[in-house]
């Protein structure tokens, strides 16, 4: 176990956010406050917050706006664009002020800023004056770490109470509201809908914003809001919602519908994120690389799966450790064990735990589901072989899925260690040696 560790393990949690407040303050001050020259967009929810993040940008730049994002995808400042490679969501040690700051430098004038409940616990969100807080969804997840559904949604709604009770800033002689975009549909929406918010606007449910007539097909989504028709050219009826969100940012910011509809028909596909490795269908099959790592992601994931139609499905998963819920190792392993024709169970980002005591963790929900080990689930530690292993058994027709990491750039390892990594890297070096 390394010092790192050693010291988590001894030092109140509480104590050791303290430096992570620190540093927030110290970055708000060595860069000079930068989220007070930007209208700073929070996105926050418990599934769909990077995505949409990122279609958020493009339909804003579509709108003419400079915009700068980031998420657990991508950092991006004013057209320049690169893949999160840090295996953290909100970035520690002053560097979200930093990006702030070259966004200020580079003529941005909205940043948005994926922000997480485990970036409330420690502080790095403070000293980030949020112009306006979007919650997309919220369901049970991340308990292990926060110890309750209860302390989970306490730590979002902290995040409105915060943005709600920031200073008003004036940008070029206008005074910015706080407002709040909340999802209707989520149970208890009304507690994010602070008083001190200028403005309050709800979507994704009943007299408000929200896609009716959805459907995904092999030309994408096709969906309608306010009997307006909009398609845009992804999979996954899910994104009707992350879309819709973005939609209420637009209108929040008086953007047209033409711009919107516009700008929708042009979204394209965020890496990681049902991203098909295009190399597989020269060899007759499909492969597809997806950030899903927790049941309802994956729930949502299996519903493209069907869409698609595989003659059969070859899953390579595991599960991740560092105090993630440990409970959904099992969860995960049923369902891939009951909806997948073989299961690849290997390694994803083990942290400190032991990677054999998850792998096997998940191997076994799996096997309760049915399969045999050695005819349809096949245990492999090294995820190099686990993809590579999936996709020489694939044959026409099939449908090769690799899971949990997306376009992740790094596996976290023990000792507070990161090794350079990408699926889809994988994915095309495996399709590569096939193809020879």
């Amino acid at each position: 176990m390394s010092i790192k560790s050693i010291i988590k393990k001894i030092i109140p949690k509480k104590l050791l956010n303290l430096r992570h407040l620190f540093f927030a303050w110290l970055g708000a001050v060595k860069f000079g406050n930068p989220s007070e020259e930007l209208f700073v967009i929070g996105i926050t929810g418990t599934s769909g917050k990077s995505t949409t993040v990122f279609l958020l940008r493009q339909l804003l730049e579509a709108a003419g706006y400079t915009v700068g994002a980031l998420s657990t995808i991508e950092f991006s400042v004013a057209g320049e664009h690169h893949l999160n490679d840090k295996k953290m969501t909100m970035l520690g040690k002053m560097q979200i002020q930093e990006y702030l700051r070259k966004m200020v430098d580079k003529g941005c004038n909205v940043a948005i800023v994926e922000t997480t409940s485990e970036g409330r616990v420690q502080h790095r969100h403070r000293f980030i004056n949020y112009d306006m807080m979007v919650l997309t969804n919220l369901y049970p997840e991340h308990i292990d770490s926060h110890g309750s559904f209860e302390n989970y949604r306490q730590a979002k709604m902290d995040l409105f109470e915060y943005t709600a009770k920031s200073r008003r800033k004036t940008i070029k002689g206008k005074r910015i509201p706080k407002t709040a975009l909340i999802n209707r549909s989520v149970m208890g929406h009304t507690k994010f809908a602070s008083k001190l918010f200028d403005e309050i606007v709800m979507f994704d449910g009943k007299e408000t914003l929200h896609a009716e007539d959805v459907l995904s097909d092999k030309d994408g989504l096709h969906f309608r809001v306010h009997e307006r028709a909009f398609s845009a050219p992804m999979y996954g009826e899910h994104n009707a919602q992350n879309i819709v969100a973005c939609m209420a940012v637009a209108r929040a910011l008086d953007i047209s519908w033409g711009t919107i509809g516009k700008a929708i028909e042009k979204f394209h596909n965020v890496p990681g994120r049902i991203e098909f490795i295009f190399e597989a269908e020269a060899q007759g099959f499909q492969v597809i690389v997806d950030y899903a790592f927790e049941p309802v992601a994956m729930k949502k994931l299996y519903e493209v799966v069907d869409l698609i139609k595989p003659k059969r499905v070859l899953h390579v998963f595991g599960s991740t450790g560092g105090g993630r819920d440990k409970a959904r190792r099992y969860t995960l392993g049923e369902f891939i064990g009951a909806h997948a024709d073989m299961c690849f169970v290997t390694d994803e980002d083990p942290y400190e735990d032991d990677p054999m005591e998850i792998i096997e963790d998940v191997a076994h929900a799996v096997k309760k589901a049915g399969k045999k080990k050695g005819r349809n689930l096949f245990i492999e530690i090294d995820r190099r072989k686990a993809i590579t292993a999936a996709i020489k058994r694939a044959k026409p027709g099939d449908l090769v899925l690799i899971t949990g990491k997306g376009s992740e750039q790094a596996m976290c390892i023990a000792g507070g260690n990161m090794i350079p990594w990408d699926d889809r890297t994988i994915a095309r070096e495996a399709l590569a040696h096939r193809a020879e």
